[in-house]
């Protein structure tokens, strides 16, 4: 599987295993199954409540910690300085791990004020800092965000010792956010791809159906190779072991023409998912 190459040398595999929505007394075996069929990449937050699941589920598969690139998240809500510190560290504690391969701030805002009026630049500089200071500690290898906008990110860079190595983003057929990843791309952050699957939406929609049957794969397959294709970090999450297993089976290449197809489409319905902030239509980035 192709790894990214972050800015400080660290090794990012191109496919990860995201655990959303998955529970903390499922984790672990979700998190075996998924590095049981190859996954060498496991994202997780402070916010899914289910770090200690998860590193139990990488503990229990048997492989070295030094094979697994291991992603958490520090609490959209925390923006200070303090209690970033402080979480990194109960993070640590609850996975049972000496370390993280990634850190990221999960959203610029805090989730109930999600793309508002208020941008937090001056406390995302504090909460900077402290993900700078545990990376010059060890406790973090790389270090980067999540949910940001071109001018959330350029606040960082002016500001920043060590700049940011990765922005985890929404980005799916029907909500690909060509302008942040192009200034992240030319910035030299490596940009991952959360909800490759809509979260499960695409699995409905006709046009990426009949683009699926085209090349005879999944949808699920479909929509992470196009996320892969883009030259971004694919994170699709699932809790069977069939499911898991076909998400890691995506020995295919999109063609050009198809890829340009499948980059138009741009209307996109969510349904009952609609309430989750990064959902709303008001919110998303094009």
């Amino acid at each position: 599987m192709k790894e990214f190459k972050l800015t400080n040398g660290i090794k990012a595999p191109a496919l990860a295993f995201g655990t959303w929505l998955i529970p903390n007394d499922k984790a672990a075996n979700c998190v075996r199954m998924a590095i049981e069929a190859g996954y060498r990449h496991i994202d997780t937050a402070q916010a899914y409540g289910n770090e200690v699941g998860v590193g139990q589920g990488i503990r229990d598969s048997g492989i070295k910690r030094e094979d697994i690139f291991v992603t958490t998240k520090v609490m959209a809500e925390y923006k200070s300085y303090k209690e970033v510190k402080e979480s990194i560290d109960f993070s640590l504690q609850r996975l049972g791990l000496d370390y993280v391969d990634l850190i990221l701030i999960h959203c610029p805002q805090p989730w109930a004020e999600f793309r508002g009026k208020k941008r937090y630049f001056k406390e995302n500089i504090e909460v900077w800092k402290a993900l700078e200071d545990a990376y010059n500690e060890g406790k973090v290898k790389s270090i980067g965000v999540s949910n940001f906008l071109n001018d959330d990110m350029q606040n960082i860079f002016d500001h920043c010792r060590i700049r940011p190595m990765v922005n985890q983003i929404l980005c799916h057929i029907g909500n690909t956010p060509i302008d942040v990843i192009k200034f992240d791309q030319e910035n030299d952050v490596v940009v991952e791809a959360y909800s490759p699957i809509a979260h499960g939406a695409a699995l409905k929609n006709k046009t990426i159906a009949k683009m699926a049957d085209k090349y005879g794969v999944s949808i699920a397959q479909l929509c992470i190779k196009y996320t892969l294709q883009l030259d971004t970090i694919s994170i699709p999450k699932a809790s069977s072991k069939e499911h898991i297993e076909d998400n890691a089976k995506l020995d295919f290449e999109i063609k050009e023409e198809d890829m340009l197809e499948l980059l138009k489409l741009n209307e996109f319905n969510y349904g009952v998912d609609a309430f989750w902030p990064v959902f709303r239509k008001k919110n998303r980035v094009k």
